[in-house]
């Protein structure tokens, strides 16, 4: 079979601003589990157990210096801003299909690297994240609200027995 689901194009909403002829790169949140080794008497060997997952975070590197961009770097606590990230991919037959990351979060690194005269100098940026949503197509793969305990993988909300047994 031929590729499909090439990425062809992304393009990086900062704040609600879009950055289309900015963006150099951006790399999405790696999603890993956090898992405890466990092994108690009576077993033959250790076993991990899931106790949810690591950081959320992400970053970006724009080739422009929006000042609305810097300005976000020590956003007050209790305050997130909003960064969508839409690609778009391409089947071998021409299907294009969209892609979107939606997140919420804070700046936390923001990296002006080495500046030189004559030499692009992109500006690199560095997300903790508490809300990400990846939807491929028109199908939410997976939906984490740190601060709601939400975590929805493919409809399947994972997280709402706990929140129930615990009242929220």
């Amino acid at each position: 079979m031929a590729a499909n689901q090439v990425l062809k194009n992304i393009n990086l909403f900062v704040d609600g601003k879009g950055q289309a002829g900015q963006l150099q790169g951006f790399t999405p949140p790696k999603l890993e589990l956090k898992m405890e080794e466990y092994r108690a008497g009576g077993m033959f060997s250790s076993v991990d157990i899931e106790m949810g997952l690591n950081k959320l975070e992400c970053s970006f590197s724009l080739f422009g210096y929006d000042p609305e961009v810097l300005a976000l770097m020590g956003v007050r606590s209790g305050t997130g801003t909003p960064y969508i990230a839409r690609a778009a991919l391409e089947d071998f037959d021409g299907t294009v299909t969209g892609m979107k990351y939606t997140m919420r979060g804070k700046m936390k690194v923001q990296d002006h690297g080495e500046l030189k005269p004559g030499e692009l100098s992109p500006l690199k940026c560095d997300l903790s994240l508490a809300y990400y949503k990846l939807e491929h197509g028109n199908r939410i793969i997976h939906e984490i609200d740190v601060e709601n305990m939400v975590y929805i993988v493919d409809g399947v909300d994972i997280m709402a027995a706990q929140r129930a047994a615990l009242g929220i």
